[in-house]
């Protein structure tokens, strides 16, 4: 099986960390030579002088930042899929090569600008230097480039487990056989007597919103009538549970029913306003749902008028529905909940869906 290398792309930010990198060489080594020379002490010895900038560090550095560009490109770029073997290779023919060129044009040009250079055996210093230069630049940037390339390799890893986990999750639901709770549930109708209708009625919803829950897991979007009828079962549940207690009122745009829209993104607002609104109190209270359309969105409005919450910037981290739902809608829109209070009590929490 071939092992497939993850290119690596070099950046803007990169190439002038590069070129800083040159500089600061070449001021660090002009500034040491003029004190060297007396700096401070000596008055004719001025800093700014291009002719000595050149003379001292600025022509040198400079050479080596061009000559290093081809280099950079031939190792980093076109041999980026390459095997580290083959770049180690490909190193011992470009390291002479550069400390060759690096001395011919140099010489040249001090020698054209009537600039210093050493002369004689003195120049073997002048290809050492090049030479260990070459060396600690290139094993810098291998170093930087293998740090880089492994982050890359550490995200898409890190894609890829959060990946496996989804299936896996998928895996185990899909385990759980549907058939076997409807069969479970249908069982449960038969038994019970034909005179007690409304208890047949709520295994029925039950049976519904069990159904719409794995068709949910398994769908990124569904039609905002399926995601109502889903709601208002839910409802008819809790109806069932606090009779007169509760009532129930949904108002929604026709033209708007068969809008994709995320499951489940409804019922856990409802559902966190019978919870904390309309069930601590003991004359319950009212839940209305409006959905309308504005252009090409869709506003929703979910109003109770239970007991609200004194702490509205507070309530969303208060609960696993809210918060989840916030956050999906943050991430999927770009807005999230907007809640405020109900006069005289109760919430109103506010949603648009694109």
């Amino acid at each position: 099986m071939k092992k497939h290398h993850t290119a690596i792309s070099i950046h803007f930010k990169e190439f002038l960390f590069l070129l800083g990198f040159y500089v600061s060489l070449a001021l660090f080594y002009y500034t040491t030579l003029w004190l060297n020379r007396g700096g401070f002490t000596n008055s004719r010895e001025t800093y700014f002088s291009l002719m000595g900038i050149l003379n001292w560090g600025g022509l040198d550095y400079f050479l080596k930042f061009i000559l290093s560009l081809p280099v950079f490109w031939l190792i980093f770029a076109w041999l980026s899929q390459s095997r580290w073997l083959i770049r180690l290779l490909v190193h011992c023919l470009t390291l002479p090569l550069f400390v060759f060129c690096w001395i011919k044009l140099y010489y040249a040009i001090t020698d054209a600008l009537h600039l210093f250079h050493l002369q004689g055996l003195g120049s073997l210093w002048d290809i050492y230097i090049t030479a260990l230069f070459y060396i600690l630049q290139f094993g810098i940037i291998h170093a930087y480039m293998y740090f880089k390339e492994n982050q890359q390799q550490m995200e898409v890893e890190a894609i890829l487990r959060e990946s496996a986990l989804k299936s896996e999750l998928s895996a185990l639901k899909a385990q759980l056989n549907p058939h076997f709770l409807y069969n479970v549930f249908n069982t449960i109708n038969a038994s019970i007597p034909k005179e007690l209708e409304q208890t047949r009625e709520i295994v029925a919803d039950l049976s519904d919103l069990f159904r719409y829950q794995l068709q949910a897991s398994q769908s990124d979007l569904v039609k905002l009538k399926e995601e109502l009828d889903f709601t208002i079962k839910y409802l008819s549940l809790e109806k069932a549970r606090f009779n007169e207690r509760l009532q129930i009122h949904v108002e929604v745009d026709p033209i708007l029913l068969d809008r994709k829209v995320p499951p489940m993104i409804i019922q856990p607002i409802v559902e966190n306003a019978v919870k904390h609104g309309i069930a601590p109190r003991v004359e319950g209270g009212n839940i209305s749902i409006l959905i309308q359309s504005s252009g090409e969105k869709i506003k929703v409005c979910i109003c109770d008028n239970g007991m609200g919450n004194a702490e509205i910037g507070n309530i969303i981290g208060m609960g696993t529905g809210l918060s989840n739902t916030d956050l999906r809608l943050k991430k999927m829109f770009g807005n999230g909940l907007e809640i405020t209070p109900t006069m005289p009590h109760g919430l109103t929490v506010k949603f648009t869906l694109d």
